[in-house]
């Protein structure tokens, strides 16, 4: 295309995920039961959060707003998949997809900045566990500091992605090959020239999501090398149990993001597309049990709580 070229916006993209696959309508009933259980787990994790003092910490700080994100990025995504697929309005408005796809990837951003956040909270607690008791290194107020810092990151960077994209031209296609607006495949379609987009995309995946990784291994040697220095077996365990959860929320997160990026080549599309569809929706439902069954303090607040319902409805008769 010429420079100098009007850029064309079309009124509507086609969204043409799940296409020819047998039977999809049982999938999008497990993405709606998925999406249910993520609803009510990570909203019992954040209302244990808000309701027991005992869980005012950094680290829950950091957890809230998992949950959060968790709750908040399947909100966005399962209700327009099942909206778009099941009741087949496959079209979307060019504001809404750029809107869409900006909120998709701010939760994807965030959900990878926020496991960075709890791997550092866990080297502390480990590595200083006298100062973090009395909470010198890591505050509420610096965490709360650290959270706000990340999102403000991550809708910034989106919000140059968006702007990006809004100077593409679309003068052939407005099918997406993807079961949301996803950035790549709606870059791919354009007609002008999309180096920007992919400079930037390709910078961003390794600011966003592999420098994180890479500092959250960082961080689980130096708590080896911590717990190497403790003397007693018993203790090393009790300490590496703390850090049991974060680290299968980290292994969830990124084994499918990366199996994904390693066979995105060699695999057909729909499959594809349904991989990335379950990477995006399970880890949300699967965080708030992980968090539930591998730490002490949540249990402890449920049984607590669960002990106050029932006392409750004892009074009550």
């Amino acid at each position: 295309m010429d420079s100098n070229m009007t850029i064309v916006r079309p009124a509507y993209f086609i969204i043409s995920g799940f296409s020819d696959i047998p039977h999809i309508n049982y999938y999008y009933l497990f993405l709606l039961v998925v999406y249910i259980l993520s609803l009510v787990e990570n909203g019992v994790v954040m209302l244990l959060i808000c309701l027991d003092q005992s869980l005012k910490t950094p680290k829950y700080i950091a957890v809230f707003n998992l949950a959060f994100l968790d709750l908040f990025g399947n909100s966005a995504l399962v209700p327009k998949v099942i909206d778009t697929f099941w009741f087949d309005h496959k079209y979307i408005t060019y504001n809404n997809c750029l809107t869409y796809l900006f909120f998709y990837y701010v939760i994807l951003f965030m959900q990878s900045l926020n496991l960075a956040l709890l791997s550092f909270d866990r080297l502390v607690a480990i590595t200083f566990p006298l100062r973090y008791q009395i909470i010198i290194i890591v505050s509420l107020k610096t965490m709360f500091s650290l959270v706000a810092a990340c999102w403000i990151f991550a809708i910034f960077v989106n919000l140059i992605a968006v702007g990006l994209i809004t100077r593409l031209s679309y003068c052939s296609s407005v099918v997406i090959d993807s079961y949301f607006c996803d950035h790549w495949p709606l870059v791919r379609i354009a007609c002008n020239d999309i180096r920007p987009n992919f400079i930037l995309a390709n910078l961003l995946i390794a600011v966003i999501l592999w420098a994180p990784l890479v500092f959250v291994l960082i961080t689980y040697l130096c708590i080896g090398a911590a717990l190497a220095k403790i003397a007693k077996a018993q203790d090393r365990m009790k300490a590496l149990k703390t850090c049991s959860a974060h680290m299968m929320l980290v292994a969830i997160y990124y084994l499918p993001i990366l199996v994904a990026f390693t066979i995105y080549e060699d695999i057909p599309s729909n499959v594809n597309i349904i991989n990335m569809s379950l990477t995006a929706v399970l880890p949300s439902a699967l965080n708030p049990l992980i968090y539930v069954l591998q730490t002490q303090e949540i249990k402890q607040s449920l049984k607590k709580v669960l002990r106050r319902i029932k006392q409750s409805k004892i009074a009550v008769k």
